[in-house]
C-alpha cells in the first residue's frame, strides 16, 4: 500500500521503486478522521462548515473525494502546486482556520497529503485491499495507579497484510475516572480502582483495551466470605482481583426498606415494618420477597417501568388503545409470562388492534427503521439508529446492518377502519442501500445476509431469533437491565448501549446471570429470587475503607434516587393524604399512572419520561436544586403535613412520646429510632408542648427531607 520512492548513493533516480500508489479510502480518511475534520462538530456535521461538508466519520468515501476534488473550485486541493491547496494551508495554519492548526507543514500527515495532491489525487482500484479488521495489543493489563500502557493498533487487511495504524487510530476510555488515554494511544490509570476498557478505532473497525486497577493497598490474606449463591461467588472473585472487601450485611430494616422499594416500587407501612422487624424466622427474608411478588403493586410497578420503554403513548394511540396496551403489560407481568413470549408477542404481533393490544406498539413507533432499532434497544440493548447514516462510530454496525433489521418490518401495515384496525403483514416495496443502491434483505444483527427476503411475516423469522436461548444478546440485556435496577448500576452501563467496546465490568456474572434466566425458562420471579437472595444484594451501602471509592463492582449497596412517581407515592403513604390525578379516579396511586401525560409538576420535576423514545435515559436520575427547593419549600407538601385528615392529626392524639417517635420512624423510614433520635426527637416535642401538632409536623417534614427518605438504599 505506501511504496516510497528511494533515491541510489549517487543521487540517480535509475534504482528508484515506482511512485507511490495511493488509494483515498485507505490513506486520506483516516488523517481526517484522526484530525477530527468529518466528525459531526466540524465538517461533518449535517450542513458542513464553511461550505466543506464531509461524511461524519467518514463514512461515505465517494462523496468525501467528491467534495475535496471537485467542489470549492478545484481550490482544495491544486495538484500543480499541492502546497497551494486549501486543504493543506488551512489544516497547517497557512491561512486561517476555524479549527486552528490541525496538522503541522512538519507532520508524517501533512506530507502524505501533499503527495497524494502531487501525484494526481487517485481515489484507488475497487481491487485495493481493505481493511478488514484491527487487533489491539496488549488485550488486558493490570495496571497500578498512576501506572502507564501504550498500546499498539495492527490492521489486518482483506489481502492477509498487517499494517501498524496506531498513529491513525482513535482512542477512547468508557471511563475516565478510572483511565484516561490519549491520541498516541498511551493509557494512564486513575486513582480510583475497577475495571476500564480503551476503544481502538480505524476506518469503521473496532477493538478493545481492557486494564484492571487494583487498590495499592493490598489485601494479603483474603479470609472466606459467606457466599449465599453463585452471584457472590462471581463478585466476590472480582473483588478480591482488586483488593476489596464486601460492606457488612444491611440491616433488617434496610433490607425490608430497600426490597420493598425494589420490587414494588411502594413503602412498607408502620404496620408491616413492626412485623417484619419482630419476625425471628431464619428465612424471613426470602418469604417477605414471595409476598411481594403476589402482591399487586407488583404489576402496576413494571407495567410503569415497561410502558416507559415499549411507549404507552394516549396522543399518538388514543385513551381507549393506550389503555389496553398499557392493560396487557400490566396482565403479562402480573401473570409472570415468560419474558421470551412477552417480547414475541410484541415483535410478532397480528390481528385486530383490539384483539392483540401488544400492536399498538406499532402505531406508536411508525417507520420500519424506527421499529428495528426501538426493539432492538428495548430488547437487545443494541443501539443501531446511527447506522442508519453511517457506520456505527463505536461498534460493528454498519448501514446494511442497519437497512437489514429495517427490512423485517416493511410489511407492517394497519387495515380496515380506524375502529378497528387490523396489523396485517402486507406487500412492501424492496430495502435499498442508500449509498450503493443495492438491495438489501431483511437480517438479524451479525447474520449473514441472504440472497432474498424470506416469505411470509418476516417479523415470525426475527421473533424466533431475538428470543432463543442462543441468541447472544437477549437474556443478557434483560438480566443486566434487571439488575442495575436493584443494584444500582449495570453490569453493562448504560444498560441499553450493549456493544464490543462497552464491555461488562462483570462478563462471567453477566453470562451466569443469563444461563440461569434461560434454563429457568425466562422467569422474571424466579430471577428477583436469585438476585435478593444474594449476599451481595444484602449488602449494607455504609462503605469500608477498602470500598469507599468503587461504585462499579458492586461491594456495596449504592444509593439510588426514587423514581417521581415512587417519591411521590412515598410522601401521600408518610402523610396519609392521597393524591388526586386529571382524569383518574380517587385513591390512585402514581405508580398506577399509565398515561405518562398526565399533568403533574412534581412528576415532572423528578424526572419522569415523556416517553418520547426507548431510551433509559429519559428518565432523569440526577438531582437537582429545583427538586431540593421544592421537598423543602413545597405549598402541595404542606398541605399534607398540615391536612385535618392526615396521618400527623391522628398520631397527634398519641400522648405517649415514646410509641409516638417509633411509630414516625416506621413510618418514614422501615426502623425503629436510635437512642440519640429519640432523645432529640422528644426534647423537640417538650419545647413545644403549646403546639403538639405542629411540633410533629416539623418532625416529619425534616424526615422527608433527608437522604434516608429520598433515596432507596
Amino acid at each position: 500500500m505506501a511504496i516510497w520512492c528511494s533515491l541510489s548513493v549517487d543521487g540517480s533516480a535509475a534504482r528508484a521503486n515506482p511512485p507511490r500508489r495511493f488509494n483515498f479510502e485507505n490513506d486520506i480518511v483516516p488523517i481526517l478522521s484522526k484530525f477530527g475534520c468529518n466528525t459531526s462538530g466540524c465538517h461533518g456535521k449535517a450542513e458542513g462548515q464553511n461550505g466543506f461538508k464531509l461524511s461524519v466519520f467518514g463514512f461515505d468515501p465517494a462523496a468525501d473525494y467528491a467534495a475535496l476534488t471537485q467542489e470549492g473550485r478545484g481550490r482544495r486541493v491544486v495538484p500543480s502546486v499541492p502546497e497551494r491547496s486549501l486543504l493543506l494551508t488551512k489544516a497547517s495554519g497557512g491561512i486561517p482556520h476555524g479549527g486552528g492548526v490541525r496538522i503541522p507543514r512538519s507532520s508524517n500527515e501533512y506530507h502524505t497529503l501533499r503527495d497524494w495532491i502531487a501525484t494526481g489525487i487517485d481515489f484507488g482500484s475497487p481491487d485495493d485491499p481493505r481493511v478488514i479488521s484491527i487487533a489491539v495489543t496488549p488485550r488486558e493489563r493490570e495496571l497500578s495507579v498512576g501506572a502507564t500502557e501504550s498500546l499498539r493498533v495492527t490492521a489486518t487487511l482483506s489481502n492477509g497484510q498487517t499494517l501498524d495504524v496506531t498513529h491513525h487510530a482513535k482512542f477512547q476510555s468508557n471511563n475516565e475516572g478510572l483511565a484516561t488515554v490519549d491520541e498516541r494511544g498511551v493509557v494512564t490509570a486513575g486513582k480510583v480502582p475497577g475495571d476500564v476498557a480503551v476503544m481502538a478505532a480505524y476506518l469503521g473497525e473496532v477493538d478493545v483495551f481492557r486494564a484492571l486497577i487494583p487498590r495499592s493497598e493490598r489485601i494479603e490474606n483474603y479470609s472466606a466470605l459467606p457466599e449465599y449463591n453463585f452471584i457472590d461467588t462471581l463478585v466476590y472473585g472480582k473483588l478480591r482481583k482488586l483488593h476489596e472487601l464486601p460492606s457488612e450485611p444491611a440491616s433488617d430494616a434496610d433490607f425490608l426498606r430497600r426490597v420493598f422499594l425494589d420490587i414494588i416500587g411502594t413503602l412498607p407501612t408502620a404496620d408491616e415494618a413492626r412485623g417484619f422487624l419482630k419476625d425471628d424466622r431464619p428465612d424471613r427474608r426470602s418469604l417477605l420477597v414471595e409476598q411481594l411478588l403476589a402482591r399487586p403493586e407488583f404489576a402496576d410497578f413494571w407495567a410503569l417501568k415497561w410502558s416507559d420503554v415499549l411507549r404507552v403513548d394516549r396522543q399518538v394511540l388514543g385513551h381507549k388503545r393506550a389503555y389496553a396496551y398499557y392493560r396487557w403489560i400490566r396482565e403479562s407481568l402480573a401473570s409472570n409470562k415468560p419474558y421470551d413470549r412477552f417480547c414475541r408477542e410484541i415483535v410478532a404481533a397480528e390481528g385486530p388492534l383490539a384483539e392483540a393490544p401488544a400492536a399498538s406498539f406499532y402505531k406508536v413507533v411508525a417507520k420500519p427503521g424506527e421499529m428495528g432499532g426501538t426493539l432492538s434497544q428495548v430488547f437487545l440493548g443494541v443501539r443501531i439508529e446511527c447506522a442508519q447514516c453511517h457506520h456505527h462510530p463505536f461498534d460493528r454496525w454498519s448501514q446494511t446492518d442497519y437497512f437489514g433489521m429495517q427490512a423485517f418490518f416493511t410489511q407492517v401495515a394497519f387495515k380496515g377502519p380506524a375502529a378497528s384496525e387490523s396489523l396485517v403483514a402486507g406487500n412492501s416495496a424492496s430495502t435499498v442501500h442508500p449509498r450503493t443502491g443495492e438491495p438489501v434483505f431483511a437480517h438479524a444483527l451479525a447474520t449473514e445476509t441472504p440472497k432474498a427476503d424470506p416469505t411470509g411475516d418476516r417479523r415470525m423469522l426475527l421473533a424466533a431469533w431475538m428470543t432463543s436461548p442462543e441468541n447472544p444478546w437477549f437474556a443478557r440485556n434483560f438480566v443486566n437491565r434487571a439488575w442495575a435496577h436493584f443494584l444500582g448500576r449495570g453490569l453493562v452501563e448504560p444498560v441499553d448501549d450493549v456493544r464490543l467496546t462497552n464491555p461488562p465490568t462483570n462478563p462471567e456474572l453477566l453470562d451466569a446471570l443469563a444461563r440461569h434466566f434461560v434454563e429457568t425458562k425466562f422467569d422474571f420471579h424466579q430471577l428477583i429470587r436469585t438476585i435478593t437472595a444474594s449476599r451481595v444484594y444484602q449488602a449494607a451501602a455504609t462503605p469500608n475503607a477498602s470500598n469507599a471509592s468503587d461504585d462499579q463492582n458492586f461491594a456495596r449497596a449504592l444509593l439510588k434516587p426514587l423514581e417521581a412517581e415512587v417519591l411521590l407515592d412515598a410522601v401521600c403513604q408518610t402523610t396519609g393524604v392521597p393524591e388526586k390525578f386529571q382524569g383518574m379516579p380517587a385513591g390512585c396511586r402514581a405508580i398506577e399512572l399509565w398515561d405518562s401525560q398526565t399533568t403533574h409538576y412534581f412528576l415532572k420535576l423528578f424526572g419522569r419520561p415523556t416517553r418520547a423514545t426507548a431510551c433509559e435515559c429519559e428518565r432523569t436520575k440526577e438531582p437537582s436544586v429545583a427538586q431540593v427547593l421544592h421537598l423543602l419549600n413545597s405549598i402541595e407538601l404542606h398541605g399534607k403535613l398540615s391536612h385535618a385528615g392526615g396521618r400527623i392529626a391522628r398520631l397527634a392524639n398519641l400522648t405517649d412520646d415514646n410509641a409516638l417517635i417509633d411509630e414516625l420512624y416506621l413510618t418514614c423510614y422501615c426502623r425503629f429510632p436510635a437512642d440519640t433520635e429519640r432523645r432529640a426527637a422528644i426534647a423537640y416535642l417538650e419545647s413545644h408542648k403549646t403546639d403538639r401538632r405542629q411540633a410533629i409536623e416539623d418532625i416529619v417534614w425534616s424526615m422527608l427531607n433527608t437522604s434516608e427518605f429520598v433515596f432507596n438504599h
